[in-house]
């Protein structure tokens, strides 16, 4: 995410400045109702002094938030936005309270006046949402005092942002800033003048950023569900207050949600593609049903936001199938295209490694890499390559879908991909045939690495000279969720998946590759470490103009049609 300018500039200045000598609130027009969700599990990580930030786990019991020692940037982004109150107020006890109101009051009396990391427009947003969300968890038990000086933040920080919030980058960043600039002028006494400019500009912004299909440009499903979010928070918040929400923002709304409902698994989890996660369970229903966006009927095989899915029965497939975004949007892009993820019920099986930013750089870098997606791979280089450039690592030489064909036959739904991302460096095209079968117990699958072209010709056949004729090395990777159960079997021929939900899937190929079971990643930032996993490898060498991978899953035949699945976790636990 692009960050803004920094607490030092004359604007800023300036504008705390006015802010700190105007008058403040007394209180709150009505009661605040939260709507921000936070982690039950990892509240009690905070209140045991498990800090996990900025990539970096800190055990520091009964030390502050403020004080954690990490070297990295993304501290403050992960700090003073006041995320970890969601997660204190979803714990709610005794021990959660007292230091949510330990660390906001020190907040205010270390950074109330401007100073620090946190004072830039998107940080600001996401604070005042969060500081207002949670006003009756922080007040209770605050004396008089203590409550005044909530509110000289609060006010302050309302009369920043109405100066500043034009600083923050477009995409989420505006969207935080804007939306928490709406909620508490709405919220807060003698804020309401704030409000109507700040509306407007939503509704500019939403015009703006999100696209006719309902996309943005980052192509990052758990962004797009975060802008979903705030732009409903924003609507309910004038809706309640008797206002009437402008047709832009009204709008936006019902061009998101038919996307996050093409990108939304059988399990209610998102796709994982683009920096994004599965999202919080049950997060992404509840978005869809408090946006009163009713589901309509769409063309059945158009892409979303770049994606293609399939769906049939309780099975879900979700295809990358555009290229990665480029520019500033690409700076959290993976090299995915022509990845898959397959979810049979409640269950994962086929997934991405995810993002690893909350893992620290290294781990972010690889889990963009091409080899951390359920998709095939040219040993040594992924298809759309990392290049740094101006402090992030940007995709360069991305990949573009050069051929797309999707639709129905009689034995089921069918999808052809062909993408370029190997097509220079290797004279190579890469092709993904996919068939899920019409009552979603059979994917079938065809990965061919083709030179297609006079020039492609050339290119690989140079390459095979320069090599001795050994080849390139391929391989096709699909990555397992931690939940499923793999073992090699049939003498090594096939591999047998066991779900938690009592499916067997059992994984297939046509003997055109060597196949194996190895070591994994799932990272997820609900989670303290990445965890462990499996993934199955198919490993070949390209020899000839065309090499050709076909592979099968399937559930076993002894599996039911209907299984009652119960057993699974209700919140994700830190571990």
């Amino acid at each position: 995410m692009t960050r803004t300018p920094g607490k030092g500039s004359l604007g800023n200045r300036l504008a705390m400045w006015r802010a700190l000598r105007a008058p403040a609130a007394t209180g709150f027009v009505s009661q605040p109702e939260p709507r921000s969700i936070g982690l039950y599990a990892r509240g009690r990580q905070l209140v045991a002094g498990n800090f996990q930030l900025a990539g970096q786990v800190v055990e520091a019991p009964g030390v502050s938030i403020w004080d954690v020692q990490i070297d990295d940037p993304a501290l403050a982004e992960e700090t003073h936005g006041f995320l970890w109150l969601d997660d204190l107020a979803a714990l709610g006890d005794y021990g959660a309270r007292a230091r949510a109101q330990e660390w906001t009051w020190d907040w205010i009396a270390r950074f109330g006046l401007g100073k620090g990391p946190g004072w830039t427009p998107d940080l600001i947003g996401r604070r005042l949402i969060r500081l207002i969300n949670h006003a009756l968890f922080l007040l209770s038990g605050r004396d008089r005092v203590q409550a005044q000086a909530y509110y000289r933040s609060l006010s302050a920080q309302v009369l920043f942002l109405t100066r500043r919030w034009g600083q923050a980058a477009p995409g989420l960043p505006r969207f935080e800033a804007l939306t928490g600039l709406i909620y508490a002028g709405l919220a807060l006494t003698g804020m309401q003048a704030r409000v109507a400019p700040a509306v407007a500009a939503l509704a500019e912004e939403a015009a703006r950023e999100i696209d006719a299909d309902g996309g943005i440009p980052t192509r990052n499903p758990a962004e797009l569900l975060e802008v979903f979010t705030l732009l409903t928070w924003a609507e309910q918040a004038l809706s309640e207050a008797g206002r009437m929400p402008p047709p832009a923002l009204v709008q936006a709304l019902e061009r998101i949600a038919p996307t996050l409902r093409a990108l939304r698994h059988a399990d209610g989890g998102l796709a994982r593609f683009h920096g994004g996660g599965r999202g919080i369970e049950g997060r992404l229903d509840q978005a869809l049903a408090a946006s009163g966006v009713k589901p309509v009927s769409t063309v059945r095989h158009a892409l979303a936001m770049g994606f293609a899915r399939m769906a049939e029965a309780r099975t879900t497939v979700i295809v990358d199938a555009a290229a990665p975004p480029g520019a500033a949007a690409g700076l959290w892009a993976h090299a995915s295209t022509g990845a898959f993820e397959l979810t049979s019920g409640r269950r994962p099986v086929i997934v991405s490694c995810g993002s690893g930013a909350p893992f620290g750089s290294e781990w972010r870098r690889a889990g963009r890499a091409t080899a951390s997606h359920s998709t095939l791979a040219v040993d040594g280089y992924s298809s759309s390559r990392l290049q740094a450039g101006g402090g992030r690592e940007v995709l360069v030489d991305r990949a573009q879908v050069t051929a797309l064909r999707q639709g129905d036959l009689p034995d089921g739904q069918h999808l052809y991909l062909a993408q370029s991302g190997w097509s220079l460096t290797h004279g190579l095209t890469h092709t993904r045939d996919l068939l899920l079968s019409t009552d979603g117990r059979h994917l079938s699958g065809i990965d061919c690495l083709v030179a297609q072209t006079v020039a492609e010709r050339q290119r690989f056949e140079q390459l095979m000279t320069e090599g001795r004729l050994q080849g390139i090395g391929v391989t096709v990777r699909f990555h397992l969720h931690p939940d499923v159960d793999a073992a090699l079997d049939m003498g090594g021929s096939a591999v047998s998946l066991a779900l938690k939900s009592g499916e067997i899937w059992v994984f297939r190929h046509d003997g055109h590759a060597k196949l194996s079971l190895e070591t994994s990643v799932y990272l997820e930032k609900t989670r303290l470490k990445p965890r462990s996993t499996r993934q199955i490898v198919l490993s070949a060498h390209a020899m000839e103009l065309e090499t050709r991978i076909g592979w099968t899953l399937a559930k076993a035949q002894d599996t039911p049609l209907a299984i009652r699945d119960l057993d699974r976790e209700e919140m994700p636990v830190p571990i």
